[in-house]
């Protein structure tokens, strides 16, 4: 019980309840069991007292919605932005009005925030405009330096040195108000055993060192794969609890960080397919008749057949059974809800790596999706004579991109579709309403 108390709650003060813990390591009683089992039962086979088991369960939900950023909005009145939008905070910026507005403003200091995305999503490109930004003053930045720790490619400072040519707000601001190269640090960690030092002992010096106010870790996922899953590893349930533990103490030593320092710490995460035994179908949300998904898919199903209708749009289920994590990964990964393409193609789905260990230590998750716009070319044939049209083959000529607010304590969660946004050399822009209706 010690040990795994202090594992999921480093910060918590044992002192008042120093009396039970030696009965709750001789009953075997867990964390976990504190907190979702009843107390009456828990304290009949612990033989301790129900009254003060109930007090150290509280603390430890207490100190668990602490450490996860919950009830920092009560803390910092002064920064967190009020319903009417009158109070002034500090965030760091986009620099695009549009998906500021899906933040909330921007990413603000003391939580630990994942942006997640398939390859060519916009990832690295979010990151570099943020390092950027954290220099600006209020309210675009915070007006502090930036760490950049890069696990595989190193910093693309061709990147940020066109962003500082090319953005048009960066452009207006004086010389002295720019940001500079110079105030964004980069590091490497080429390894999962590098990387725990670099983190755990250099990075808290070089924040109070340096005047760190963001720190981008891009990505978090790539050492945990190359370590876990390269030849010769052997791959079980002991491998699997070692890199879960080792995700529990990460993310509760990043929070603790962001949280003591004031800072914002956002890791770039990867994503892999999301596989299932059953084929996906489509529903309505507020359906859960079978029969009624069932005729559903049968129209869809006729292409002759065009159902209009000013019903919810549809969401894709990857399982029928409500409680099982293949249905409810729709609410907290970013990939399975509302369908984002017009032409009813199915979404290809992700799940964010690390799994669902790593998606409990985040304070917040934001999902950039990319589908691919086809260009179908007719082909024409000519047999005695003849012309004949046939349809061609599927050629990509753009890709379209948006952000997805998927959980934040500061920011309502985006709708299903999200703030389409597009790529260019001056920045991420995000894309209007009537652009997408025009195209």
């Amino acid at each position: 019980m010690t040990v795994d108390l202090l594992q999921a709650c480093p910060d918590l003060d044992t002192r008042p309840f120093s009396h039970l813990l030696p009965s709750l390591d001789k009953a075997l009683v867990t964390t976990n069991d504190l907190l979702t089992l009843d107390a009456q039962d828990v304290a009949k086979r612990a033989q301790v007292p129900a009254q003060d088991l109930k007090k150290l369960a509280d603390a430890i939900l207490v100190a668990l919605h602490r450490d996860l950023g919950f009830g920092l909005e009560e803390d910092r009145s002064n920064t967190i932005l009020s319903p009417a939008g009158d109070v002034a905070w500090n965030a760091i910026s986009t620099l695009d009005s549009g998906l500021d507005a899906a933040l909330g403003g921007g990413i603000p200091p003391g939580y630990l925030v994942e942006v997640t995305g398939e390859s060519g999503a916009g990832k690295t490109q979010l990151l570099l405009t943020l390092l950027l930004s954290s220099q600006l003053p209020p309210p675009r930045g915070i007006s502090k330096s930036a760490l950049y720790i890069s696990t595989e490619a190193p910093l693309a400072t061709t990147r940020l040195t066109q962003l500082l040519a090319t953005n048009a707000y960066l452009c207006s601001l004086p010389a002295a108000a720019k940001p500079s190269l110079d105030r964004i640090l980069s590091i490497q960690t080429p390894d999962l055993e590098s990387q725990d030092h670099i983190l755990r002992y250099q990075l808290p010096v070089a924040i109070r060192k340096h005047g760190i106010g963001l720190v981008v870790i891009d990505s978090v996922a790539a050492n945990y794969r190359a370590e876990f899953e390269r030849a010769g590893v052997r791959a079980g349930a002991a491998a699997m609890a070692r890199r879960g533990t080792e995700l529990v103490q990460l993310g509760a030593m990043l929070r603790q960080l962001a949280r003591n320092e004031n800072i914002a710490i956002v890791v770039a995460n990867q994503v892999g397919d999301r596989f299932t035994a059953n084929p996906s179908f489509t529903t309505n949300p507020t359906s859960r008749n079978p029969s009624h998904n069932s005729q559903n898919s049968n129209l869809r199903e006729k292409p002759d057949m065009v159902e209009v209708s000013n019903q919810e749009p549809e969401v894709t289920l990857i399982s029928p059974d409500p409680l099982a994590l293949d249905h409810q990964q729709r609410w907290f990964t970013g990939w399975g809800d509302v369908q984002p393409s017009f032409d009813g193609r199915t979404q290809n789905l992700k799940t964010p790596s690390l799994g669902l260990v790593w998606a409990n230590q985040i304070s917040s998750r934001l999902a950039l999706i990319k589908e691919p716009v086809y260009n179908t070319q007719p082909l024409v044939t000519t047999t005695n004579g003849q012309d004949t049209w046939t349809d061609g083959e599927k050629e990509i000529v753009k890709w379209r991109r948006w952000l997805k607010v998927v959980f934040a304590p500061w920011a309502a969660p985006t709708d299903a579709v999200g703030v389409e946004f597009e790529i260019l050399g001056t920045g991420l822009r995000h894309v209007a309403q009537e652009q997408v209706a025009d195209e």
